[in-house]
Order: C-alpha cells, then structure tokens, then sequence
C-alpha cells in the first residue's frame, strides 16, 4: 500500500526553530537546504525530508523504502510504500491553487485536456481543473523517473474518482492514481503509482508536527 502524508511547514519560518530541525537532517539535505535563498523553500525541503524520517524512522541509506516527497506554499507533502518495497514508482505532487494564465494549459496539456478546462462555467473552476492534471501529470512523470522528457502531451488524463489514464506514452507500464483534498485547503494533491494500492485518505496525524514536537 502507497501512504500519503501532509504537514504545515510555517513553523520553520522561524530562524531559530528551523536550526533546530535543519541540525536533525543529513548533511546531504542540509547542502540542499543551504542552496536555496527564500525563507519558504528552505523550510519546505528541510520540513519534507524530516517528515519521511517521521514515517519511516531513521533513514540510513539503503534501507528506505520507495518514497517521493513535493512541497508549495506553506506544505509539504510525503508519499511511501507502507510494505517497505524499495522498487515501487511513486510520484506525488501538491500544488497551492493560485491565478494562472490558461495558455500554459494550452501548451503543456493535451487537447481534450484543455477544451475540458475552458469549457467549465466560472474563473475558479477552471483554475480547480487546471490544477487538478497539472498535479496529475507532475506525479506521472515524477513516478516514471523519467522527468518532463517524455513530454506532457505523451499521455492523457481523465478526470475521474479516483482518475485514468486513457492515452500513456509508448512502452509505459500501467500506472495508477489517487487525488486528496483537505477542507479549507486551496491545494491540489495527487500521487501516482505501478502499485494499484495506494490510500483514499491522506494522513493527517504530523500535520502539526513542526509545532510542538522538537527532533532529538
């Protein structure tokens, strides 16, 4: 079974409780952290690794199952395999529902994809559709390994519950998707998977993890 779990990062906005965290990752995240120059990513990619370690526990290398991590705004976002499988494809992204130029849709998205997105009855429904593959297909191509090379026009969405995949790029395995909303959220959420079995409900329980609870 592929788990997915969320947690609100606005704590390590805080210099002082961010070091605290940052300390408690390994060296090669902390060069990552050390990399990035905004407040926010910084805590997002220091937040979404020490949520795996609170999944899966030590991450000593070679020892962690399959997983795949996604951060914007304020969240992070963490996908694993339950069962410790370490050869599982898994994609997941969360995207914070924002304005958006629909031309963008028109460029990456497949035809259908888009007159789905225009034909919608109001502004925020296209957004909500819009964000909606654009989650789908960062998770696809993220769960592949393969990245943006394949194109994200190789393949087609259809928005459905849970949704399918009705057009998939030459030689591509079957693969399966999940959606997740949270009330009072503006996020997008999906994960991909080569495994059928992935949680109709994201985890909650760390969500105020970075609050209250201090690494030792």
């Amino acid at each position: 079974m592929v788990g997915v779990w969320i947690a609100d990062v606005t704590p390590l906005y805080d210099e002082n409780r961010y070091e605290v965290f940052y300390k408690s990752v390994p060296e090669f995240r902390k060069k990552k952290a050390d990399r990035l120059h905004s407040t926010q990513k910084k805590a997002q990619s220091i937040g979404a690794w020490h949520l795996l370690e609170r999944i899966v526990g030590n991450c000593e290398e070679g020892k962690i199952p399959a997983f795949n991590l996604s951060h914007s705004g304020d969240y992070v976002l963490c996908a694993v395999d339950m069962d410790g499988n370490k050869d599982t494809h898994i994609g997941c992204d969360i995207e914070q529902v924002q304005n958006v130029n629909l031309k963008i849709a028109e460029r990456f998205f497949c035809e259908n994809e888009y007159k789905y997105i225009l034909k919608q009855n109001s502004q925020a429904k296209q957004y909500d559709a819009f964000y909606r593959y654009w989650v789908l297909k960062e998770s696809y191509v993220k769960a592949t390994r393969k990245g943006l090379s394949q194109g994200t026009k190789s393949f087609e969405i259809q928005l459905a519950t849970p949704p399918k995949m009705i057009k998939k790029p030459k030689e591509s395995k079957e693969y399966y998707y999940q959606e997740f909303q949270i009330n009072g959220l503006p996020y997008k959420i999906a994960v991909c998977s080569d495994r059928k079995e992935i949680c109709t409900t994201i985890k909650t329980e760390f969500m105020d993890c970075f609050y209250n609870k201090i690494p030792k």
